[in-house]
């Protein structure tokens, strides 16, 4: 069997990581770089947005699950193609400006089309990119990359907004006008990845195996062989569907993991309160927030880059529980400065964001340390991602409750004090994972 070439290999790992990201740019980056305007332009207060996308959440969790054996059984360049283009057709909506009723349903369609199709896929072909011995460094990429390709696509953003800006007297009109051609670019930024999949991304069939082997030098049979079933082309035939799922939803890793997804997802979460902090707290303008939050969001590469070699040298399991802990350490640090703004809010922001940038790169790698087999990846992503990413629904219509029901720095206090708590229980899950995951290997040696 003959192996792509270097350059195509490239080729593959950016259209992941351009399209990894930039699906999610709609219902995450417009709210995340430009929440005040958007809250402004949508007349929303902090507490109905987090009800929006509570909802999507919602759909996303319900999505994740049916989303994984489609990836076993499907090409995923056509899933995730075909995501992306229903996912960009939702910005000829929302440049209108809906209602916050036709916003919430917006989501809601955002919920299905950014998940079901598209994230069991993506995760899968990752792994398969990055063999068996590179899993960290792989998963550091995609991660890295995308946060690359968010901080990019939200400086353009902010340059279109000061280009609009300038154009329109009226405030009001002015910050609705310069939201609208954010909105316009990530819809066409979103149209643009889909069909870059389509174009890059190999064919898949997962009958006869015959082009998934070919993203790496080795054949992934090694990663089906751990898990005491049949491998190779006659597992699917000798396991049904429901037998895969039965054996994957028995393992304590799995649920270990997806409680790992589900802090960090958390923490991730977090991140998009931060420009409303700088505006709430410390009187920034929308723009100057918009452009602080977008400039720190270039760290995601270079943290997940290091997160992924340390990861893949002294173990993902020590890696992922050092970081809890150091995150646990970054949010309590806010509590002392009040509304004074020093250096140091301004390094704990950015340390804050290495961490979690950190910790989101290298999260999913865990499959490979935990033993799960390649060709239930999908079934496994389907789970985890159910549990880890519940926060979707419920994080932040917790948030907006905290920052509505106590205005400026006491919500937002009381909202670095619950990410301090929620990273102390990622760093139990983490720890308890690895000691499971050495307990294991020796029983199996």
């Amino acid at each position: 069997m003959q192996s792509i070439s270097p350059l195509r290999r490239v080729l593959i790992i950016f259209t992941l990581v351009l399209a990894g990201e930039i699906i999610f740019s709609l219902p995450f980056h417009v709210a995340r770089f430009f929440r005040p305007s958007f809250l402004e332009v949508f007349q929303l207060t902090n507490t109905e947005l987090g009800d929006v996308f509570g909802l999507y959440g919602l759909l996303a969790m319900l999505a994740y699950f049916p989303g994984g054996p489609l990836a076993d059984r499907f090409p995923p360049k056509i899933l995730m193609s075909v995501s992306l283009l229903l996912t960009a057709a939702g910005a000829l909506y929302l440049v209108q400006i809906p209602s916050l009723q036709g916003l919430t349903l917006l989501f809601a369609y955002w919920g299905v089309t950014t998940i079901f199709l598209f994230w069991a896929a993506m995760i899968k072909l990752t792994r398969l990119w990055g063999g068996e011995n590179s899993q960290g460094k792989a998963f550091a990429v995609l991660d890295g990359g995308r946060g690359f390709v968010a901080a990019g696509a939200a400086t353009i953003g902010v340059v279109l907004m000061g280009m609009v800006a300038p154009e329109v007297s009226n405030g009001a009109d002015q910050q609705r006008q310069s939201l609208q051609a954010v909105i316009s670019f990530y819809g066409i930024a979103t149209c643009a990845a889909g069909l870059l999949v389509l174009v890059v991304i190999p064919s898949e069939n997962y009958q006869d195996n015959s082009e998934a082997e070919q993203f790496n030098e080795s054949s992934d049979k090694a990663h089906d062989k751990p898990l005491d079933m049949p491998s190779g082309k006659n597992a699917r035939s000798q396991h049904t569907l429901w037998e895969d799922i039965g054996y994957v939803l028995k393992r304590p890793v799995i649920w270990l993991q997806g409680l790992i997804v589900l802090t960090a997802y958390c923490g991730y979460k977090g991140l998009d309160y931060f420009g409303l902090y700088l505006t709430s707290v410390f009187s920034y303008t929308p723009i100057e927030s918009s452009q602080f939050v977008a400039n720190v969001s270039y760290v995601r590469l270079g943290a997940a880059l290091v997160a992924g070699v340390i990861a893949d040298k002294i173990g993902i399991g020590k890696t992922v529980t050092s970081i809890f802990v150091l995150l646990l350490a970054s949010f309590l640090i806010y509590l002392p400065f009040g509304d004074a703004e020093t250096v140091w809010i301004k390094v704990n922001i950015v340390t804050t964001f290495l961490l979690v940038f950190a910790i989101r790169a290298i999260y999913f790698a865990l499959l490979e340390e935990s033993q799960v087999a390649t060709s239930r990846t999908g079934i496994a992503v389907g789970i985890i991602s159910v549990v880890g990413f519940t926060p979707d629904i419920f994080f932040a219509p917790i948030a907006g409750r905290l920052l509505d029901g106590a205005p400026g720095v006491t919500g937002f206090h009381h909202l670095f004090l619950l990410l301090a708590v929620i990273s102390v229980i990622g760093a139990v899950a983490s720890y308890r994972l690895f000691v499971y995951i050495k307990r294991d290997r020796k029983i199996r040696a």
